[in-house]
This record gives C-alpha cells, sequence and structure tokens, in this order.
C-alpha cells in the first residue's frame, strides 16, 4: 500500500514498519539534491517533527516525520548519493520507520487525490 502526504512524501507499509522517501513532484520542484542528512537510527520521533536536511541547488529544506514512531533503518546511499532522489524518487527511501500507532498510514492521500492535489 502507498500513500502520500500534502508535504510530498510517499509512506510504504512494509510489514510492521513504513518506508518514507520523497515524491518525484517534490524533487522535481527541488531541482538537482546535492546534500541530504538522515536521522539517527533508533531516534524516537513526532508526527511533524523536523528529521531530514535536504539541499538543492535551488533550496534547502526540511522533512518532518509524517508519523510518530522510531527510525528503525536510514538509507546511508542516499545520503552518500543524494542525485540519487532525482533519479528515481521512488526508489531513494529515506527511512524506515516503526510506527506508535498501527494504522497510522490511513489518514493519508492515495496516488489518485495526491495526483489531483499537484494537478
Amino acid at each position: 500500500m502507498l500513500k502520500f502526504t500534502p508535504d510530498h512524501e510517499w509512506l510504504r507499509a512494509d510489514g510492521d514498519e513504513i518506508v518514507v522517501g520523497i515524491t518525484a513532484h517534490a524533487s522535481e520542484q527541488l531541482g538537482d539534491v546535492v546534500f541530504i542528512e538522515l536521522p539517527e537510527e533508533g531516534r524516537e520521533v513526532e508526527a511533524g517533527e523536523e528529521i531530514v536536511v535536504i539541499e538543492s541547488v535551488k533550496a534547502a529544506s526540511d522533512i518532518v516525520a509524517p508519523i510518530a514512531g522510531t527510525i528503525t533503518a536510514v538509507n546511508s546511499a542516499v545520503a552518500d548519493t543524494p542525485g540519487a532522489v532525482n533519479d528515481d524518487a521512488m526508489a531513494a527511501w529515506f527511512f524506515r520507520i516503526k510506527p506508535t500507532e498501527p494504522g497510522a498510514m490511513d489518514a493519508f492521500m492515495d496516488e489518485a487525490a495526491y495526483q489531483a492535489l499537484i494537478g
């Protein structure tokens, strides 16, 4: 199951964890991504907390945790090669999170609703 946030993040359920990245639309808006700072594994976060810094040739942005939980893994490859986000945003995930509350993804948009948002 794939869901999307109004902040242009995608969320994909994987067992009892959720994999999070940014959408192709977000990467296009940012332009060439040159730096990504990921959160530490084991960090407990609240929904809305700034946890990723992403910089491009155009701007710097903070990415917030879409849900509360514990960071279980980070994609160090994307930090080492930030341009991978521009190459394939859906493959260049940032982190995995074990949600505090089951069903946390249910509140987010499906792909049709997200496409309507970015229309």
